[in-house]
């Protein structure tokens, strides 16, 4: 069952083109050669993250995203990923990008790490920066959707 929810913690709300991201997501996922299962989305705080932070990871730093794998399957993506919006915002401001541009980055850069993608390293980090910048396009230009149509999705 494909499923894609997004959950506010800590009063954090924002204008999500839902549809758009939960068909985006459903492509990135297939084009991965993966299926998309249930994907929980939690929008919070610095302050919230950081708790997650520690409690599950033993980390005391600031993050803009945490992924918690619950797939059963190599094959199908299920999972939460936790974002924090303070981060967001600020990385948008530093990179000079809009907030929408960096939340989305944000989202997918927490889906790749559930596809499997790491970036500890510097090699592994230019592979999810280049796929990052794939799917944004994909996004931005419609053509999640024309994808879309041409694969039977």
């Amino acid at each position: 069952m494909v499923l894609v929810n997004f959950f506010y913690e800590d009063s954090v709300v924002f204008s999500l083109e839902k549809k758009e991201v939960r068909v985006w997501l459903k492509n990135v996922v297939k084009k991965e050669g993966k299926k998309l299962g249930c994907l929980n989305f939690i929008f919070c705080s610095d302050r919230h993250l950081l708790e997650i932070n520690k409690k599950f990871l033993n980390h005391t730093t600031l993050t803009d995203v945490i992924s918690f794998d619950f797939s059963e399957s190599k094959k199908t993506i299920e999972g939460d990923v936790y974002i924090s919006t303070d981060r967001v915002k600020e990385n948008a401001k530093k990179y000079s990008v809009s907030f929408k541009k960096e939340l989305l980055r944000t989202v997918v850069h927490g889906v790749l790490h559930l596809i499997g993608y790491k970036d500890k390293k510097k090699k592994e980090k230019k592979i999810m920066f280049l796929k990052e910048q794939t799917f944004l396009k994909m996004f931005s230009s419609g053509k999640s959707s024309t994808w879309n149509k041409k694969n039977n999705v």
